[in-house]
């Protein structure tokens, strides 16, 4: 595996070390001062590795902090800033249990039961091709004109899907959501190489991108496991409360009513972000044009018609009927192959600020990330889409009990994120607890893959836990 390192005055690298991983920060440093870099050193190390924290002098004496923090906050206005952003990782967890309850009965509804899977490849289409663009948003106009822009799509799409007078209106109204707010895919990959160096790899979206850039603003390394696994509870929370809750509108009120409810809570994350979202960035010698030139339009637009190509084909093929040797699914199929291939060349000789750096991908532990985030999103999100049509068509529950089986999902979320923290603070370490949450996929699959019409609720319900857990 990888140890990640810092350099001083450069960039983190990732340089090849043992088989048992372990982070260590400013080893550069360690090595000048003599300091033990053996595999036995934790994670987190004693000194605080902020931008503005103190340093050791090589005699062991503290010296003063070099700069002033660049956002001295107070805690009331860290409250704030913090209810801003979790509020908006609250809504986005809350959206898509919601949504993926509702499925069968806007299905119902417009007659267009083959074409209800749409909204989910519509949906996701538009955060894959986004959400690396809101990183480098983020830098251009600032950590508030992001947010603001994300939360703007998101509930102008979501308005729009609560009004939609057909299935075509309501699957163009999620992309739109989607290029604003998204699934429950939160990757802190962007920052996997930069230092001052933190780790962690759930997976996310546009709004998150967001949230999590402007947290690894003002808190410091040793204290953000703490505010990520808050943050992790109440993207449980939200995403528990989604299937219940837009089961129980479904039934009570229409499918129409799930999205019109979540605009009270976008106007409170948005208003927030208005009065409260001031974060300070490094000043940058660019002008405006200077560093919207930076944005990898090319990339961009490649990576959209590839994955847009191959999503579609897909899709099609489920919900259409058509066979594999369709003209249209093999001429799909070949634009988004020729497309990716596109796309990488763009990204390996032309674009000077990529949105996927493929030198990443050339080392072995991003590239281990990236694929083990690539499959274990592939389950997550066939298991969360089709859960609820199963209870549904299959077993014929209503939509308010459909939602009830999604809890599992989101305890085990919760609990899963909070306990690897907790591990991986206590022992430095993440190899071994990878394997075995990967093993516990594989178990939970298995189980699932078992299911019939006599299948217990332990049986069911256990299943799904260990898929998330």
């Amino acid at each position: 595996m990888f140890r990640l390192s810092s350099v001083a005055g450069r960039r983190a690298s990732c340089v090849p070390h043992s088989h048992q991983t372990s982070f260590q920060d400013q080893p550069s440093m360690s090595q000048k001062l003599g300091r033990d870099n053996s595999e036995q050193r934790p994670l987190l190390t004693r000194a605080p590795l902020s931008a503005y924290a103190a340093t050791t002098s090589a005699s062991g004496a503290e010296t003063p902090p070099t700069k002033p923090p660049l956002n001295d906050l107070s805690r009331a206005q860290l409250i704030l800033i913090l209810a801003a952003l979790w509020s908006a990782i609250f809504l986005g967890a809350l959206d898509t249990t919601i949504v993926a309850t509702l499925l069968a009965s806007i299905g119902s509804h417009f007659d267009r039961a083959n074409q209800a899977s749409y909204l989910g490849s519509a949906y996701l289409l538009s955060v894959c091709c986004f959400t690396p663009l809101y990183g480098r948003l983020s830098d251009i106009i600032g950590r508030k004109g992001a947010m603001l822009l994300g939360l703007s799509l998101f509930g102008g799409g979501t308005l729009l899907c609560g009004l939609a007078p057909s299935m075509g209106t309501l699957i163009a109204a999620r992309a739109i959501a989607g290029m604003g707010g998204g699934g429950y895919v939160i990757t802190y990959f962007n920052r996997l190489c930069e230092g001052p160096l933190t780790v962690q790899f759930p997976h996310y979206h546009s709004i998150m991108t967001v949230s999590s850039v402007t947290v690894t603003d003002l808190i410091p390394l040793k204290q953000r496991g703490l505010y990520q696994g808050m943050a992790n509870i109440l993207f449980g929370l939200g995403s528990g409360l989604g299937g219940p809750l837009g089961g129980f509108i479904n039934d009570r009120f229409g499918w129409r009513w799930a999205f019109l409810i979540q605009l009270p809570i976008i106007a409170t994350s948005f208003l927030l972000s208005v009065f409260f979202l001031n974060v300070k960035l490094p000043a940058q010698p660019l002008t405006i044009r200077e560093k919207f030139a930076r944005i990898d339009y090319l990339g961009s637009l490649t990576l959209v018609l590839g994955v847009g190509c191959g999503l579609l084909a897909v899709t099609l093929k489920g919900s259409e009927e058509l066979s594999w040797s369709h003209s249209l699914i093999w001429g799909l199929l070949l634009c988004g192959v020729v497309f990716c291939f596109v796309f990488v060349g763009v990204e390996g000789f032309v674009s000077k600020q990529p949105i996927m750096p493929l030198r990443l991908l050339k080392q072995r532990t991003p590239f281990a990330v990236a694929m083990a985030n690539f499959f274990t999103c592939m389950v997550s999100f066939s298991a969360l889409y089709n859960i609820p049509l199963y209870y549904q068509t299959v077993l014929l529950e209503s939509a308010s009990n459909a939602g009830l089986h999604l809890l599992p999902i989101s305890v085990a979320l919760a609990a899963g994120s909070l306990g690897a923290g907790i591990y991986m603070k206590a022992t430095g370490r993440f190899y071994y607890f990878t394997l075995m949450c990967a093993l516990l996929v594989i178990i939970s699959n298995g189980l699932m893959a078992c299911w019939n019409d006599s299948t217990s609720t332990l049986h069911s319900w256990g299943g799904l836990f260990l898929s998330s857990a």
